[in-house]
This record gives structure tokens, sequence and C-alpha cells, in this order.
């Protein structure tokens, strides 16, 4: 897949209430596996393919 198409399929939503930030890089999909860093980001997998993050506490992470 290239950078374009990834762009394109990004899908970003930003939680509010639980300053929680998905980032999907393509239609959201359930994963069947994932990790987590130290820094609170979950990052999800499916068939060992990234297709998605989780920015816990993402306004102190961002910032």
């Amino acid at each position: 897949m290239h950078r374009k198409d990834i762009a394109q399929k990004t899908k970003l939503s930003y939680d509010k209430e639980s300053d929680v930030l998905y980032i999907n890089f393509e239609e959201p999909q359930a994963a069947d596996d994932s990790d987590v860093t130290d820094e609170g980001i979950i990052i999800r997998l499916r068939a060992n393919k990234i297709v998605g993050l989780t920015i816990l506490n993402a306004g102190r992470v961002l910032a």
C-alpha cells in the first residue's frame, strides 16, 4: 500500500471525555493482537499487520 492510499484510508476519532485518540489505517476492524508501549499507545494488529493505534492520555502524549 502506498502512502497516498494510507492517508486516504486513515480515520481519526477523538474521545474528549476519556482523552483517547483512535487512529485506524483501514476501516475500523477487530484486532487479533495488540502491543502496548510505555507511553500508553496500543498498537492494534490483525494478521501481524498494524491496523490501528489507540493513544491513551492523548493530550499529554501528543503535547
